[in-house]
């Protein structure tokens, strides 16, 4: 796994949707265990990836598909062809390479509806740690205006208090406010005009009164916090 396959984003994608060959999971499932940013992505990628289990409705092989291939199969008792070995476990050979072939086609199917959606890959990832060191959120910033915010932790927000998400594109022109989450809920955020995300541009949740800081900067007790790494 080098080269563009390294891209923390990319490889998680692929972790999660089983296109690693059995190596490449276990190391993967090894690196896991110690990259804070890896496990971040994976289960960004879990909830990404939630909703083709949801909407994608099972596929109904057509009875037909059998039957023509048993028609095509030599019927018990006669002679079977000289290249291939005569045994009773053939028709259970061709189901179980037909249902494989399917089972991958709908694999790819599912790729490729995920790909058509995403058209637009983030610029920077930052995973958001709390004082402990846990993994809380991952933003992605697509250098659009827009921003995905997932967050990893169930925070308790009480009913007077909101979660307002910020970003310090430069020392100086201090934090922006990149939008208010709904409750404790992950979120998509169109954000206000903002210079390109950089590499370790620095984002955090803070705790901030209903409606969100009227200061314009963040006032309240700092959730989770962390610097941005560029996707490509």
């Amino acid at each position: 796994m080098t080269g563009g396959r390294e891209d923390v984003l990319s490889l998680a994608d692929e972790y999660v949707l089983g296109l690693l060959d059995a190596g490449e999971a276990a190391a993967v499932d090894a690196r896991i265990e110690h990259d804070e940013a890896l496990r971040a992505a994976v289960a960004a990628s879990r909830e990404r990836f939630l909703p083709l289990d949801t909407q994608l409705a099972p596929a109904a092989v057509d009875d037909g598909l059998w039957r023509r291939i048993e028609e095509s199969l030599p019927a018990r008792g006669e002679p079977a062809p000289v290249a291939a070995p005569a045994n009773d476990n053939r028709r259970s050979g061709w189901r179980l390479a037909a249902l494989s072939s399917i089972a991958a086609t709908l694999l790819l199917a599912a790729g490729l509806v995920w790909s058509l959606g995403r058209t637009v890959e983030p610029v920077v990832i930052a995973v958001l740690l709390n004082e402990a060191g846990e993994v809380q959120a991952v933003v992605e910033d697509f250098g659009n205006d827009t921003a995905n915010v997932r967050l990893l932790s169930a925070f308790e927000v009480p009913a007077d208090k909101t979660i307002e998400v910020w970003t310090l594109p430069s020392r100086e022109l201090g934090p922006v406010s990149l939008g208010l989450l709904d409750g404790s809920r992950s979120a998509r955020l169109e954000g206000p005009t903002l210079p390109d995300p950089n590499e370790d541009q620095l984002y955090e949740l803070t705790l901030e009164q209903a409606g969100g800081s009227t200061s314009g900067r963040p006032t309240g007790p700092i959730l989770a916090k962390g610097f941005a790494r560029a996707v490509h």
